[in-house]
């Protein structure tokens, strides 16, 4: 064991004299190495981001969530000129579904209403805020969190009264410090009242964060658009109870709406149930493919990083041939002399791999500061991937170098060395 770390030492100290006398050419050789890791991790880290920050969007809804409506999360096999011809789902269809349907714990009716709406009070006006017209029920399916004030109550719903909660930053861009609960806004032209205001939740990649958002009540919003298709997008938002069997309870909500819709035996739906856990599964499975994508694409560079690697090894062997020669003549075995080399090699790589993190983490601070609250995540599986493909990176072009040397016959290294 002794006998080991002294050749780590001694392959260590060699490495750093092989950067000290040559650091041109170390640097050159080293680059390859250097901007493969770079490229590696930096793919991973953001592909770990993006998830994380697609994760932290839908992590106020369950999985066992469930929508309906007339379109899809992802692909489907029914034809494109067929899903169109879908009709939207309706009020009445959520008040049956409420009604009739077993082992529910929520049940809201949403309307998907035109974006970009603005929202006035007094001689302050917020365009471009996202506006969720829902029942009163999506409070207890989504977690919402209030600073201020309540959400909406039942009677409020069905009635559509003109009250409305706001998202922290709409609240403070309209009421500034004050307390906005109780005041008079106009929103889509009509007067309502703010009753809640939601707390602070931060920007995410996709600018998706409730703080830019207001929820009404849905009837409210029909008394607005109306419910002619293409206006608005209606779906219905479920929430099992604790413990149901997700797939048995898709199945049961499938054929009673099939039931209410008159569809025969046979016949395609014409509505998509779609899971959040689907849409998790459908996410891990592109960010996956991101993975595989960007790993190819770098391992181009580790390839040309690794025959950098080999050719200091080649040089340094060359190098020391004349000292090689005299460590075997004074008793060295092969496997000394060879793991003498596989160890600077592996020492070699991962220091470019090292840099390559380094870069990675400066690259993500820098990154993080100008993309508000997304965070790019540098975890410590992806730090440890980095160190350890560096490592292989430098066993492998290492190998035949130090295989070389061990083989070396010790009169004519001497020779040769002199």
């Amino acid at each position: 064991m002794l006998i080991y770390l002294r050749v780590l030492k001694e392959s260590f100290n060699f490495a750093i004299s092989a950067l000290k006398n040559n650091r041109l050419r170390t640097f050159l050789s080293l680059l390859g190495v250097t901007i493969g890791i770079f490229s590696i991790i930096a793919v991973l880290a953001a592909v770990d981001s993006l998830k994380k920050d697609i994760t932290g969007s839908l992590s106020a809804l369950d999985n066992s969530t469930v929508i309906v409506m007339r379109f899809k999360f992802g692909p489907s096999d029914i034809p494109r000129w067929k899903r169109e011809q879908f009709p939207d789902v309706t009020y009445e269809e959520y008040q049956y579904l409420k009604k009739s349907l077993p082992d529910l714990e929520a049940i809201s009716f949403a309307l998907g209403v035109p974006g970009g709406t603005s929202i006035k009070y007094q001689d302050v006006t917020t365009a471009g805020v996202d506006v969720g017209a829902v029942t009163h029920e999506y409070y207890d399916i989504e977690a919402f969190e209030l600073e201020d004030g309540r959400f909406f109550n039942e009677p409020e719903a069905v009635s559509g009264s003109g009250v409305v909660v706001l998202g922290h930053e709409i609240a403070k861009n309209l009421f500034g410090d004050s307390n906005g609960v109780g005041k008079e806004i106009r929103i889509f032209g009509r007067r309502a009242t703010v009753i809640g205001i939601l707390k602070k939740q931060g920007q995410s990649l996709f600018n998706n964060s409730r703080d830019g958002q207001a929820f009404v009540p849905a009837n409210f919003a029909r008394r607005v658009f109306g419910s002619k298709k293409g206006t608005v997008f209606p779906q219905i938002v479920l929430k099992p109870e604790e413990g149901v069997d997700n797939d048995e309870f898709v199945a049961m909500l499938e054929q009673q709406l099939r039931n209410m819709r008159s569809i025969k035996s046979g016949e395609v739906s014409n509505f998509f149930i779609n899971q959040l856990q689907g849409f998790a599964d459908f996410i891990d499975n592109i960010t996956g493919q991101l993975n595989v994508i960007g790993l190819v694409i770098s391992g181009f560079s580790l390839l040309v990083g690794g025959f950098g690697i080999a050719n200091i090894m080649f040089v340094s062997v060359k190098e020391r041939t004349n000292l090689i020669g005299i460590q075997k003549s004074l008793g060295a075995k092969n496997k000394f002399i060879l793991s003498q080399f596989l160890f600077e090699a592996i020492i070699l790589s991962v220091i470019g791999g090292m840099v390559g993190l380094l870069i990675v983490w400066l690259v993500s601070i820098v990154a993080s500061q100008f993309t508000g609250d997304f965070e790019f995540v540098l975890s410590p599986l992806n730090v440890l991937i980095g160190t350890a493909v560096s490592a292989i990176i430098g066993l492998i072009s290492g190998i035949v170098p130090a295989i070389s040397a061990s083989k070396l016959d010790p009169v004519e290294a001497i020779r040769t060395g002199m």
